[in-house]
């Protein structure tokens, strides 16, 4: 940690605990981390309301079609722009698959200062409107709290990581109120072939994040609901309504992603900023219900209320027919998507998490009023505020590819175990029929694009975090192509290779020559200066690139039969060669690491 108070106030404790065995060690600091994660969580909630209050309180219902939502958003992006620019400097977005890289290329480990920089950043994007939500920035806050406090102790990478994860977990618990939803968003989403006997400290830190949740928050569910009891007769519109989930996780997944791109095609980040502040504005000021995190939203539709428009947006004569309320918020549906992309590609700080959910409670309520809409006068109908709270798991479950995480979180906020069955019904064929045509979360899809992703398949996880530059030996005696014969004799009686690499004048890999291809002329002595290193050179089979995937490297290596391969950069410049044996050995001490037993 680069923060001396923290490092005077820490410092006995460190002391003391590091007397402990390890494991014992891991969970005393699960508890610490949950309480921490637990503060900033409260912290985080209470920074977005004081600042959305600050800004709306004095709206009025004399105040109509306001236009200072055409500005509010787009002053907060600036804020946490110029904040992130020209005091964080740092990418600090996307706070969910940053930490993801974290296990898979750092080491686990994450910068001190996202213990507290995305708190201040997604505040602000959020308190002023931006169409994100609060719960990626605080997962990345718990797990940078659980890296440096591992870090500062000394802690091995294995328990490095679990304490990570515990500072996840810790800060969905401590953001939902939901212990259980925590650890299972941990188990999918982040940490991977982690043993039964890591979840102790998972535990311990979702428990603790949760009891402080409630210290400062009271003990009301986060979204409060009146559920109408299950009726059977009701499963074939669930079963609809996971497909209609389904439908809208590949929309939501595939649009953000070619949405973010396309506006961060735009180089300067003024411009950039300028173009998505003008299109939220505009977006918001037409649909209200696309300001902030747009959860009270939700609240009103979860207990049966219909949401009034009237004077808020031009859009309003929307509310006046039964068919176009439908449509009304199915475009909010499609938009959401749009304003979440404009807020976080144009200078915003904030997740996915908060969008999926608004998004979902959505789906679930066009589903509903158009199926009550069709069956007017049948004696068919449906509860609205059931599928308001069972599309929030559908389409959660869809977006990140995790059905247990959805289910139990949507269960948890709610207090609606009662509507389990249709949970899991509607997650499941949602999570199902989105898999079968996307492969990948929208947290994981770039990265498992990139070859950087860790996976539930044992080796596919220790070949991703093994690095091809870490690997390379490079106490090979070099030799030239146009060396004599001698000058190659006395390089092989000073080395202890049996393979010399040759290059070139600039250091560019030619070849290599084998001491078995000149053991029967090396002692020639009236050969020396009649042949040449080029006499005795041999092509490789393949090379290996310095950023090369491991995954590739071995498929390189399965490919040749070769057991030793040579690393060059992308000029072929000669750097090492790389050997199976190494990568073995590598393979060996990786799998101890992520296997934790």
């Amino acid at each position: 940690m680069k923060y001396p108070a923290v490092k005077y106030l820490l410092g006995p404790l460190r002391r003391v605990l590091q007397r402990l065995p390890e494991r014992n060690m891991l969970l005393v600091l699960s508890l610490f981390v949950g309480i921490a994660c637990g503060l900033a969580s409260v912290l985080l909630k209470e920074a977005i309301e004081l600042i959305h209050h600050s800004l709306t309180s004095w709206f009025g219902p004399e105040v109509t079609f306001n236009y200072l939502y055409l500005v509010y958003p787009g002053i907060g992006m600036l804020i946490a722009m110029l904040f992130v620019r020209y005091v964080v400097k740092d990418n600090i977005g996307h706070g969910v698959t940053k930490v993801l890289l974290a296990v898979s290329k750092n080491e686990s480990k994450i910068r001190p200062h996202n213990m507290w920089s995305s708190l201040v950043a997604s505040s602000v994007t959020i308190g002023f409107g931006g169409s994100v939500g609060a719960e990626a920035p605080i997962v990345y806050t718990g797990a940078a709290i659980g890296s440096n406090m591992a870090r500062y102790m000394g802690m091995s990478y294995k328990n490095m990581t679990i304490l990570l994860g515990c500072g996840a977990a810790g800060a969905v618990a401590g953001i939902f109120k939901a212990p259980l939803a925590g650890v299972l968003f941990t188990l999918e989403i982040l940490l991977f072939n982690i043993s039964m006997s890591s979840i102790l400290p998972l535990l311990l830190s979702t428990v603790s994040a949760t009891v402080v949740s409630y210290l400062f928050l009271g003990d009301s569910l986060p979204f409060e609901c009146t559920l109408a009891p299950f009726d059977m007769h009701n499963i074939p519109f669930y079963v609809l309504l996971g497909l209609f989930c389904a439908a809208f996780s590949v929309y939501f997944t595939r649009t953000t992603l070619w949405l973010e791109d396309r506006i961060k095609s735009v180089r300067n980040p003024y411009g950039r900023w300028a173009m998505s502040a003008g299109c939220l504005g505009l977006l918001i000021f037409l649909f209200p219900p696309l300001y902030g995190e747009g959860y009270e939203y939700v609240s009103v539709l979860l207990n049966g209320g219909q949401i009034d428009l009237e004077g808020r947006t031009l859009l309003s004569f929307f509310m006046d027919s039964s068919w176009t309320i439908p449509l009304f918020f199915l475009l909010i549906l499609i938009l959401k998507v749009f304003s979440m992309s404009f807020t976080n590609a144009g200078g915003g700080v904030g997740g996915t998490f908060g969008p999926t959910l608004f998004v979902g409670a959505m789906a679930g309520f066009v589903t509903a009023r158009v199926i009550n809409l069709i069956f007017t006068g049948t004696g068919i109908s449906v509860p609205e505020q059931n599928f308001v709270l069972v599309g929030m798991a559908g389409l959660m479950a869809g977006v990140m590819q995790a059905p247990m995480t959805a289910i139990f979180l949507i269960a948890e906020i709610s207090g609606g175990y009662e509507l389990l069955i249709p949970l899991i019904l509607t997650a499941t064929i949602s999570f199902g029929a989105t898999r079968m045509v996307e492969q990948y979360s929208i947290y994981t899809k770039r990265i498992a694009n990139r070859g950087e992703l860790l996976t539930h398949d044992s080796d596919q996880a220790v070949l991703t975090l093994l690095k091809t530059g870490d690997l390379i030996e490079s106490d090979f005696t070099t030799v030239r192509i146009d060396d004599t014969l001698g000058a190659l004799v006395e390089a092989v009686s000073k080395s202890s290779r049996n393979i010399f690499p040759v290059i070139d004048s600039k250091k560019h890999f030619q070849g290599y020559v084998s001491l078995e291809d000149i053991r029967k002329d090396m002692f020639k002595k009236d050969l020396y200066d009649r042949l040449h290193v080029y006499n005795f050179m041999r092509s490789t089979p393949e090379y290996v690139y310095i950023d090369e995937k491991m995954d590739t490297v071995m498929a390189k290596f399965e490919k040749t039969g070769a057991w030793n391969l040579p690393v060059v950069d992308k000029d072929r410049t000669y750097l090492g060669f790389v050997s199976k044996s190494k990568i073995f050995s590598a393979y060996r001490d990786q799998l101890k690491q992520v296997s934790h037993d």
